[in-house]
């Protein structure tokens, strides 16, 4: 005796029947039942979800008969009439079914089409059945566009794809189009569970999961993956031999690599990685796993509980996640998550999976916030450590608190200050209420002469001013960790802004220098490195026939470049030969520049935080203005 797979066996032969599709069961058992019958469907959705199987139903509720031969159209065919038995076995002569995939020409679409003038033979509608619809050529959609728009009364059209995009938009709007939509797990689980009841198979519901989760809302592949889990598991499913069949990672290990990164345990995220080589484990289905887990954890962080996830109480995987969960910050699972689906695609980049992974799997260690100077990080709310520990020595003192860090970045006690200067200038002139302004801090060490510190004064003296008590001159070498979670402001742009206002010292070579820069410019006779050389250069001396230059970068001091700034020279009217030395510059035309513009840019930021409505929303709804997103005009 032949053997009927599941998957024709338990194929669905009424609406009743149907499994996951409410949506399409519901519109056209209301069209059947009212008699509002559309002349062309379209039933779009990826494999196995029931498309060719909802086209066969469609059919025999047009033409079922009734058990007594005197049936109509009916949203619930009876299944033992003629029409109804002859249509489920393939033979009813009104019912066709065209494989697009395999005759996508013009000819035999044309061939179907002559059969359209000739009334049913048996049925009381012809049906035209087109699987794969998309595959038919420009000119195939073409020659049946006229008869799908107005076919004759006893001729209705059933098409199916799973590509509705490669189909024209002529096609589609002559049919109803209902998508068929990809199962969730626990639907398929629930119909493994009853099918395996009627075949009397014992079945762990663990495996019944696995199997859900591997058929990725097809209902077909669940029930050939069962099939197959069937013969390979010799007549019974255990979660060991359906997670040996289907290759997939025990979720023990992905608990296990998950408990790890929260904790920070390095070594546990590498041994647990080369137990997975040993094993065999597919590295790409491990990161899979692991982001099924954390999608489910964030769930549950976010709602509590497992009602949430989709998954019932009986799910002994539950009471790890949620643990997990518990143990696990919020904001460091999303990362986990975001890293485990984009590293699925680096794995094919590198020469070994497994390392790979290992690589995946240690980006959070070095984006968590730790505490000490462990390489591997063991507390999941520990303080982010400074890229300079290395430098400091095992020998400095321990870090500052975090309470200590909030206090020093108070307005009224400012964190950092100068060894030089016993005032700190805000490089961004006015700010909002409760707004802290960035500062520029001089390093313990920089050389600052005093020359320079008179400078900068002179430069900020139109800025506001934060007055703090006098530090002594001793260095502390210390450096303080702040917390990710509560850091505002980078180093980078700390930095960034502090060098907002670019030192300057004014001179009258200066002014000169700045305006034939400037001329030479505007007349496009320097350009690239020549015009690079020129701004970043200060005029030093002007002897007859001789200008003397400075520059702070060895690389800029190119023959090539003087050369050519000496013929624009002499072009402008200046015949002179030019001298160029490396040092301190402290009068450029690009340090004029980056002055000018900076002031543009704090008139600008002092205008919109002045504006009154600005005002009003940072005080009522504590709006803030995003950094670098005011430029003037």
């Amino acid at each position: 005796m032949s053997y009927l797979v599941l998957a024709r066996k338990y194929r669905p032969r009424n609406f009743a029947e149907m499994v996951g599709q409410n949506h399409v069961v519901q519109a056209l058992s209301n069209a059947l039942t009212t008699q509002r019958l559309h002349h062309a469907y379209l039933f779009t959705g990826t494999r196995g979800v029931g498309k060719t199987t909802v086209s066969r139903i469609l059919a025999k509720s047009l033409n079922c008969q009734g058990v007594d031969g005197q049936g109509g159209i009916t949203a619930t065919p009876c299944g033992v009439c003629q029409a109804c038995m002859d249509i489920d076995a393939g033979r009813f002569v009104d019912y066709t079914e065209l494989d697009a995939a395999s005759n996508r020409g013009v000819d035999e679409v044309q061939a179907l089409l002559e059969q359209a003038v000739y009334k049913p033979v048996q049925g009381r509608f012809k049906v035209f059945m087109i699987d794969e619809v998309h595959m038919l050529t420009n000119t195939a959609f073409n020659a049946m566009l006229k008869t799908l728009e107005e076919p004759p009364d006893y001729l209705k059209f059933v098409l199916a794809t799973t590509d509705p995009q490669k189909v024209p938009v002529t096609v589609l709007s002559r049919c109803l189009q209902f998508n068929l939509r990809p199962m969730a797990p626990e639907t398929i689980r629930e119909h493994l569970t009853e099918v395996l009841g009627h075949e009397s198979v014992n079945a762990e519901p663990q495996a019944l999961r696995l199997l859900a989760r591997a058929a990725r809302g097809s209902m077909r592949d669940a029930l050939s993956l069962t099939d197959q889990a069937i013969a390979f598991g010799a007549g019974a499913l255990s979660e060991a031999t359906v997670r040996t069949m289907l290759g997939s990672v025990d979720r023990g290990y992905v608990f296990r690599l998950i408990e790890a990164l929260a904790l920070g345990d390095g070594r546990s995220v590498v041994e647990t990685v080369d137990t997975l080589r040993l094993n065999g484990l597919n590295a790409a289905s491990t990161l899979e796993e692991m982001a099924a887990v954390l999608q489910r954890m964030a769930v549950m962080q976010t709602v509590g509980g497992t009602a949430a996830t989709g998954e019932d109480d009986s799910d002994t995987e539950s009471a790890d996640m949620a643990r997990l969960a518990a143990l696990m910050p919020a904001d460091e699972t999303q990362l986990l998550y975001s890293i485990c689906l984009h590293g699925r695609g680096e794995l094919g980049l590198a020469p070994d999976e497994y390392a790979a992974l290992t690589m995946v799997l240690l980006r959070l260690l070095a984006f968590k916030p730790a505490q000490g100077d462990v390489a591997v990080r063991p507390a999941p709310t520990a303080e982010k450590k400074s890229l300079n520990d290395a430098q400091v020595g095992a020998n400095q003192p321990p870090a500052v608190p975090p309470s200590a860090v909030k206090a020093a970045a108070a307005p009224a006690a400012s964190a950092l200050v100068s060894p030089k200067s016993d005032e700190i200038y805000s490089p961004t002139g006015a700010a909002p209420p409760g707004h802290i302004l960035p500062v520029r801090v001089v390093q313990p060490w920089e050389e600052a002469s005093d020359e320079l510190d008179e400078v900068d004064l002179a430069l900020d003296e139109k800025m506001p001013v934060v007055a703090i008590a006098a530090q002594p001159k001793a260095v502390d070498h210390r450096v303080v960790g702040v917390p990710v979670r509560q850091q505002s402001q980078s180093q980078a742009d700390a930095e960034a802004s502090a060098q907002a206002v670019p030192v300057l010292l004014p001179t009258e070579e200066g002014d000169f220098w700045h305006g034939t820069v400037q001329a030479l410019i505007e007349a496009q006779a320097i350009g690239a490195m020549v015009r690079e050389l020129a701004l970043q250069s200060q005029l030093v001396a002007r002897d007859e026939g001789q200008w003397l230059l400075r520059v702070e970068r060895e690389s800029l001091n190119q023959a090539g470049s003087r050369d050519r700034l000496t013929a624009a020279l002499k072009d402008a009217g200046f015949d002179v030969a030019l001298v160029v030395e490396v040092g301190r510059v402290t009068d450029s035309p690009g340090r004029r520049n980056a002055r000018a513009s900076a002031e543009r840019q704090q008139a600008a930021e002092q205008l919109i935080y002045a504006t009154p409505l600005v005002q009003k929303l940072m005080n009522d709804f504590g709006a803030k203005v995003v950094p670098g997103t005011i430029r003037p005009l």
